[in-house]
């Protein structure tokens, strides 16, 4: 874990389970329950050749049968096309395409009676990073999972919770810091490539008890890029869902400080740690994190801003 320390310019290097050291009473830490669900699935398109795998992205209507997908081969799928998933077995379910997006995203809407989460936990499978060149297993189900994850509904983990035991949370609640769940389902907004001043949207929720905690904290420590915008757009007013894309120059409400992994160039994740802490000693500390020989992406090494 590399801790930053923005009012002195510097940082120092330590591990993780040393996290807890830096909580204090009246400190509130912030984690995003949301759970990963297995939304890639792999179908044949009905009436033509071939394959196409299918990402959901973001429910659409309140029966979370119409979706937001991510299509490949997405040139090929046309409005009105069929593919059916699940192969011959009495699993299979069919879906039609009935809507194109901006950057190649389809919208999806499956003919099925049934609950589309709980037939999905049979068909679907774990939507691991591109980076992981292997196929999904069964240990993913739980490895690719917060050890809080509660609400189903993200197509990527939070990955700065990943990093959390039970046990380190136990220390974190002896250090007499609050802990304070919220829930923002990852989708698009989060790991896509910067495109233009927007985001995606994506859904979210703080309940009463967990936003009076945060509220009366002194110090709000959030876990994750996604923590941050989801108190970030508690404070601005907005409820449901969120496209806020914080970037150099964003004013935190209530932010104090963060967790975070190592992040991609022209990321949004990346612009956002550095409107926290500043582009330039962002980018001097993540130099000296490639010399350290820190690990980035999902399943790598943290960075705490303080």
């Amino acid at each position: 874990m590399l801790v930053l320390y923005r009012a002195e310019q510097r940082w120092e290097d330590r591990v993780f389970r040393e996290f807890p050291q830096f909580l204090h009473a009246g400190d509130c830490l912030v984690l995003n329950d949301s759970k990963v669900f297995p939304s890639r699935l792999y179908g044949k398109r009905i009436g033509f050749s071939g394959m196409v795998e299918v990402l959901l992205v973001h429910p659409m209507s309140a029966d979370a049968k119409t979706w937001t997908a991510l299509v490949h081969p997405g040139r090929k799928m046309r409005t009105r096309e069929r593919v059916a998933f699940g192969g011959l077995t009495s699993e299979s379910v069919e879906a039609e395409i009935i809507g194109r997006g901006e950057y190649g995203e389809r919208t999806l809407r499956f003919h099925y009676d049934g609950d589309l989460y709980e037939l999905l936990r049979r068909i679907g499978h774990v939507p691991l990073p591109p980076y992981i060149k292997r196929a999904d297993t069964v240990e993913d189900r739980d490895r690719y999972q917060t050890v809080f994850a509660r609400e189903t509904g993200s197509v990527a983990a939070p990955t700065a919770g990943l990093h959390f035991t039970e046990e380190i949370l136990d220390a974190c609640r002896m250090a007499d810091a609050e802990i304070a769940y919220v829930t923002l389902h990852v989708g698009l907004g989060t790991f896509q490539p910067v495109r233009g001043a927007t985001l995606h949207t994506e859904r979210f929720h703080v309940n009463t008890k967990n936003e009076a905690k945060i509220r009366a904290a002194q110090r709000v420590i959030c876990a994750g890029t996604t923590s941050v915008r989801t108190v970030e757009s508690l404070y601005l007013g907005r409820s449901g869902e969120t496209d806020l894309f914080i970037q150099p120059g964003f004013h935190f409400q209530r932010t104090n400080a963060m967790l975070t992994n190592f992040h991609l160039p022209e990321s949004s994740l990346l612009l956002l740690v550095c409107a926290f802490a500043g582009r330039e000693f962002v980018l001097s500390a993540y130099e000296h994190a490639v010399q350290a020989g820190y690990r980035f992406y999902s399943y790598g090494d943290c960075m705490l801003i303080v």
